[in-house]
């Protein structure tokens, strides 16, 4: 068994701790991760990159596939699964290797094991089989655990009931699928399982999909889905599911009606649970609130001493763009600096269905229950040239402005690349700039981001484009 000390301690490599761990690094505190499985956590190596990779592969599959794409495709053309999962993983794989290089880079140490706080300021580093090979003394520790695919009432995970990981990994197309949850996991899988060829029922028991995202937004990823073949249950429950070895039965209730049906595999998409056993967390002090550990505006852990937690952990946004940000503010604060605490109205969400979905900000309801006078401005891609020449012609971007100010808001978007659009609006409010310093900018002529440009001038009445 060694000994170790550190400054600075990060139990979890995801996108929350090993970024956490090189700013505490290049800001010269001497820095650990301690990680039981692979370097880059669950986002990387089993969520955000290979689920982008897969969504890819499907992407281009059904661009080839479709009758209007403008191209004559000799002989048949058919998805190679295996071939999108191994690239999905060697994806996964390079860039867990980079986090290893960084770490090399910026002198931070990898221990491999479950880290376990013993007492504030000491934690063992455990192998598999529950032995300690290292002792770590501590000035600040981080907790970046994450979080898990969580099960429900009955619904729980088997070899036919697949949680996310299972469903990246899988060889063959399932002939039928149920989906279970249509937030962004079970909204991106039942895209790609769609595209490549399985017949997939989608239920989720809100209003609409994406319940998190504006209801006008949701429905134009639906009508496109809908038009793919694939068939959306809104406002409905999946009461049991029973795998049957060969596939799953399912007792689902909808519209008033309850029916038994029969599915291939199934996917249970319904959330996530913290990860906050097994590490020692109750000897730390720290408060739990809703299950999740409570920290303040500079992630420091309630109840504890030079304790931070971020991430998925800490509830919230559960993204991992959060997690970083978070991770940062965790380090500089740890190294003496006084980081700007982080706006969680400010942090987009994303989904990269086709066709995708963003926002950041407020949703229009929640203007309404606050009371904030707000104008809008909706811009149509059916009016974009270059979303016309694309040939992605549905969706729109929308923007709320504050009546008397032209603050941004918030901003909504559906339709093509619009995960990679939502940065402009998010940098604004940022930046605090209103509409008409948007106006002020030129953008250029053909592109998608002249949407965001011209729901401004939607806004304000000066669009000369709609």
């Amino acid at each position: 068994m060694q000994e170790h000390s550190f400054d600075y301690v990060v139990i979890g490599s995801g996108p929350g701790g090993y970024v956490s761990a090189i700013r505490a690094a290049q800001l010269g505190l001497k820095t650990a991760v301690i990680e039981r499985s692979e370097t880059g956590g669950v986002c990387l190596n089993w969520g955000c990159i290979p689920t982008k990779a897969l969504l890819t592969s499907a992407h281009l599959y059904h661009s080839a596939t479709a009758r209007n794409s403008g191209l004559i495709i000799e002989g048949s053309i058919k998805p190679d699964v295996p071939a999108m999962v191994d690239h999905s993983r060697k994806t996964a794989k390079r860039l867990s290797s980079g986090i290893e290089f960084l770490f090399k880079k910026y002198n931070v140490t990898l221990l491999r094991g479950l880290g376990y706080i013993e007492t504030s300021g000491k934690i063992f580093v455990k192998d598999e089989s529950g032995q300690i090979t290292d002792t770590v003394n501590a000035v600040n520790t981080v907790i970046a655990t994450g979080a898990r695919p969580r099960e429900i009432g009955n619904l729980k995970f088997s070899d036919n009931v697949m949680s996310s990981r299972e469903a990246m990994l899988q060889q063959q197309i399932p002939e039928t699928l149920l989906v279970i949850g249509a937030g962004a996991i079970g909204m991106e899988f039942a895209d790609f399982y769609n595209a490549i060829g399985s017949r997939v029922t989608l239920v989720e028991v809100a209003d609409h999909i994406l319940p998190l995202e504006e209801a006008d937004a949701a429905s134009v990823v639906k009508k496109s889905m809908e038009k793919r073949g694939m068939e959306i249950r809104e406002k409905a429950m999946v009461k049991s599911l029973v795998d049957t070895g060969t596939s799953v039965a399912a007792e689902i209730e909808w519209k008033g009606q309850t029916s038994k049906e029969v599915y291939s595999k199934a996917l249970l998409a319904v959330g996530v649970s913290p990860n906050v056993e097994g590490f020692g967390f109750e000897n730390t002090g720290g408060i739990l609130e809703r299950g999740f550990v409570s920290i303040d505006e500079m992630c420091r852990v309630k109840g504890a001493r030079n304790l931070y937690a971020i991430g998925d952990v800490t509830g919230g946004k559960q993204l991992a763009h959060k997690a970083s940000h978070e991770g940062v503010i965790a380090a500089e604060h740890a190294a003496g600096l006084h980081p700007h605490s982080l706006n969680q109205r400010l942090v987009p969400g994303c989904t990269y269905t086709t066709p995708q979905v963003a926002s950041v900000g407020y949703r229009e309801a929640e203007l309404k229950e606050k009371g904030i006078p707000y104008t809008t401005g909706s811009f149509p891609f059916s009016a974009s040239g270059k979303a016309l020449a694309m040939k992605e012609g549905e969706g729109f971007a929308k923007v709320f402005l504050h009546a008397q100010t032209g603050e941004v808001l918030g901003a909504h978007l559906s339709g093509a690349d619009v995960t990679e659009l939502i940065s402009n609006y998010a940098l604004g409010m940022t930046s605090e700039l209103t509409a008409h310093e948007f106006l002020a900018t030129v953008f250029p002529h053909p592109t998608l981001s002249e949407a965001v440009h011209e729901s401004m001038g939607v806004a304000l009445g000066v669009s000369c484009n709609f």
